[in-house]
């Protein structure tokens, strides 16, 4: 019997959210709108610097668990924090969402991993993230019975820059693919894409991986073209099912022999991004587990991002079970 839904990987990070404008990322050196990879000295010094600040688990696969278990379904978790402060809060809240998350934490260091997410008037995020604890995951933590037991196996870009991670994942893969369960991953992030196109690839041409989910800078930047149209049909060859998401003009769902474009959701005010791409995945692979049309799945996945992004922080603080109910989407 299938014990969940979906099993999520991914670094198990909190977020620390303050809103600071364009003048403050360049004064600080911060990338607009990318995920960087920062040291403890650089976390210490953004942190001293910030203004108030929301703190909330996250991580983007963790953020996905989550927004499935909102939806009604059932979510599992791999990821690791230590025993510290930001590892006890991460454990409670993840487990508050209905998330099961049994990763044994670290005795004491690296600490629980943190990022920093600034937030710019135009609801554009920036992320400087330590990864901490993060990099300690390893296949000692994958749990083979949530391995085999869960529908959709599903993990986030950002952990293949920890090296151990990727045999934990490799092993969870090899895991599902015996249990005859599917594995997807989300590219995360376009510089994260720059690091890793040829890997990321492999795992799609070689059926490691059977789903992908990605934005339009990130498809463009898999297959270094300046064409969304040429990265749609490439993708559409190199993978079974691929999720580009589009901001405001929506998505296209591509399999083999079929395409769907997904509008996105009218929002009354766009307050933060942060979490969007993370939410549409949890609630697309919510309805793809559910049995759900890919145009239905969709639109589940616009409905949770356009939620998610009229709000601070990215995890859902109302019932997407609810919201979808009241819309007739399930």
């Amino acid at each position: 019997m299938t014990q969940y839904d979906v099993l999520c990987i991914g670094n198990a990070i909190v977020d620390i959210i303050a809103r600071c404008d364009d003048a403050f990322l360049r004064d600080n050196q911060i990338i607009k709108g990318a995920m960087n990879l920062i040291d403890a000295e650089r976390a210490e010094h953004l942190y001293a610097h910030m203004g108030p600040a929301i703190e909330a688990s996250g991580g983007s696969a963790g953020n996905t668990a989550a927004g499935i278990a909102s939806f009604g379904g059932s979510a599992a978790f791999f990821g690791k924090v230590s025993s510290d402060h930001l590892g006890l809060i991460y454990t409670h809240d993840i487990r508050a969402q209905g998330v099961a998350f049994d990763t044994r934490p670290l005795a004491d260091k690296p600490p629980t991993a943190r990022s920093m997410i600034f937030v710019t008037p135009d609801g554009e995020r920036s992320m400087n993230t330590y990864l901490g604890a993060c990099v300690e995951l390893g296949p000692e933590d994958v749990e083979a019975e949530k391995a085999t037991g869960a529908k959709v196996t599903y993990f986030e870009g950002y952990l293949w820059d920890p090296p151990r991670a990727k045999e934990a994942i490799r092993l969870t893969a090899a895991h599902a693919h015996r249990a005859g369960r599917e594995v997807a991953m989300t590219l995360s992030d376009s510089f994260c894409v720059d690091r890793y196109r040829d890997e990321f690839l492999d795992l799609m041409r070689s059926g490691t991986v059977d789903i992908v989910f990605s934005n339009e800078s990130e498809l463009k930047a898999l297959y270094q073209t300046s064409s969304f149209e040429a990265g749609l049909e490439a993708i559409r060859k190199d993978c079974r099912l691929a999720i580009v998401t589009r901001s405001e003009k929506g998505s296209v769902v591509l399999s083999r022999g079929e395409t769907e474009i997904v509008d996105a959701i009218e929002i009354a005010e766009l307050v933060d991004t942060t979490g969007a791409g993370d939410l549409y995945a949890a609630g697309f692979l919510y309805g793809y587990t559910s049995g759900r049309t890919l145009a239905d799945c969709g639109r589940l996945g616009s409905l949770a991002a356009g939620l998610v992004i009229q709000q601070i922080g990215p995890r859902p603080m109302l019932s997407l079970k609810e919201a979808a109910e009241e819309r007739g989407l399930i």
